[in-house]
């Protein structure tokens, strides 16, 4: 049988109408059935479109010329936007792209999930969708002298020296990123490079307390060595009373991850401060902390009302971190039991819980896929299982002991909508029903959504 061959080359240029949109917020349309993905398009939108890429089954086209706007076109505010890769929707209005990641858990719900009949509920969105990241992470580069930090432009590891602000951050980072390049470059502290592997400072890390105004600075540096440190310290802490804490981190090896495995205090306090509801949170340098606390605030709200908890309930509180979720779960429950595979964010959990003076819940280290069956094979068996895993999704180990612990509810919190579909297949198949799913949009601007869904163990046939 004679191979197809796509109607379209690669450097074509081509008139396209786009039908619907790719959960990364793409814009998707069709020459002769051939599917065509390109970035910033709509539905509704005829364009004239440069193939750049061209597969089998499908192609990749690059934006040339919009010949007539959707109505839910807007002008991002941000002036590097079709630079930078860290926003995917700003030239789509906050309705659409609400809608947009509401029909991405429809689509793995039917297609991964199979469960088509479960209510997906409007996205959650936010009142002001900017300014919302308590933390930033910039790399810093050189350029006539001067220190520059701007994030990587798309696909390269060329920094963005352009950009003036972040409009998904808090201005107080803003702040904190410029004060921090202005002092050093006139301190002579070098930014590391890349190629050669030599130079100082590699990122700034910002983090804030939306609640408190707390920040921290994490200075990460090729060597323990930072020229000019106590001049640095004295300029900024005198400039700007919110730093509570500075932080060097140390990274001496060639990679591309950001945080090296050594930290230590250089000023003020070890940790900064931040409230979600009642519940205040100590947050290290490196402590995992959601970036939103707006959003989570109604994510948890969300995850307690799907817990249904009562006052005699056992919580298990699964990839529990710093015992954000575990803390909430508190509030309703006789006990809560946080597990999580990081030594710091147990310590930290256990620290978070004292703040808060909550005696009812007890963290321990270990993975969830085997201390959970551990607790099984020992006779314990919660009431409820929240779990909030990483974007691979639950293990099946763990799964299946949840199944055969047979708890009366399990809320399972989620930043991959297609892992979260797979295990909520295994879970159905395994004796409990899937009643509702309620995505949270954590992060504006962005394609990726959180979701939090409520399943209820079967009653068994017979049983009354």
């Amino acid at each position: 049988m004679a191979k197809t061959k796509p109607p379209v080359n690669k450097n074509d240029s081509v008139h396209i109408t786009f039908e619907d949109l790719t959960h990364e917020g793409n814009g998707v349309g069709k020459i002769d059935g051939y599917p065509i993905f390109v970035p910033h398009g709509l539905p509704g939108e005829k364009a004239l479109v440069k193939v750049v890429k061209v597969n089998k089954n499908f192609g990749f086209g690059k934006l040339l010329e919009v010949e007539n706007r959707s109505p839910e076109r807007v002008e991002p505010p941000c002036n590097v936007y079709y630079k930078c890769g860290g926003c995917q929707l700003q030239h789509m209005s906050y309705d659409l792209q609400l809608e947009m990641k509401r029909n991405q858990v429809l689509g793995v719900m039917k297609k991964v999930a199979h469960l088509e009949h479960v209510p997906v509920h409007p996205t959650l969105g936010m009142p002001d969708p900017w300014r919302y990241r308590n933390k930033v992470s910039i790399p810093v580069g050189e350029k006539n002298g001067e220190l520059i930090t701007g994030f990587y432009q798309q696909r390269s590891h060329h920094i963005i020296d352009d950009m003036e602000t972040c409009v998904i951050q808090e201005e107080l980072n803003d702040r904190m990123i410029e004060a921090v390049r202005r002092i050093a470059t006139k301190l002579g502290i070098t930014a590391y490079n890349e190629k050669t592997d030599r130079g100082m400072l590699r990122h700034i890390m910002v983090r804030s307390g939306e609640a408190t105004k707390e920040t921290m600075i994490v200075l990460v540096t090729r060597t323990s060595k930072l020229p000019n440190k106590e001049r640095l310290i004295k300029e900024l802490t005198e400039t700007y009373p919110n730093i509570k804490s500075i932080v060097q981190n140390i990274n001496d090896r060639q990679t591309n991850v950001i945080l090296g495995r050594k930290t230590k205090v250089l000023w003020g306090t070890e940790y900064i401060h931040d409230k979600i509801g009642d519940i205040t949170f100590g947050i290290s340098a490196l402590s995992f902390y959601q970036v939103n606390p707006e959003q989570t605030k109604v994510l948890y709200d969300k995850a307690l009302e799907y817990a249904q908890i009562g006052a005699d309930d056992v919580v298990v509180d699964a990839y529990c971190g710093i015992g954000t979720i575990s803390l909430f779960l508190a509030q309703k429950a006789k006990k809560v039991y946080g597990i999580e595979i990081v030594p710091e964010a147990i310590e930290d959990a256990k620290k978070n819980a004292e703040l808060n003076g909550i005696e009812n819940a007890e963290f321990v280290v270990g993975q969830a896929e085997k201390v959970l069956p551990q607790w099984k094979a020992e006779g314990f068996t919660p009431d409820v299982v929240v779990v909030d895993p990483p974007r691979k999704g639950c293990e099946v180990d763990f799964l299946d002991a949840i199944i055969e612990m047979q708890p009366k509810r399990v809320v399972y919190v989620s930043c991959n909508p297609s892992t979260l579909a797979r295990d909520l297949r295994v879970l159905e198949d395994g004796g409990y029903e899937t009643k509702e799913v309620q995505p949270v949009d954590m992060f504006p601007q962005t394609n990726h959504v959180e979701v939090v869904s409520q399943l209820v163990l079967k009653e068994k046939a017979g049983s009354s």
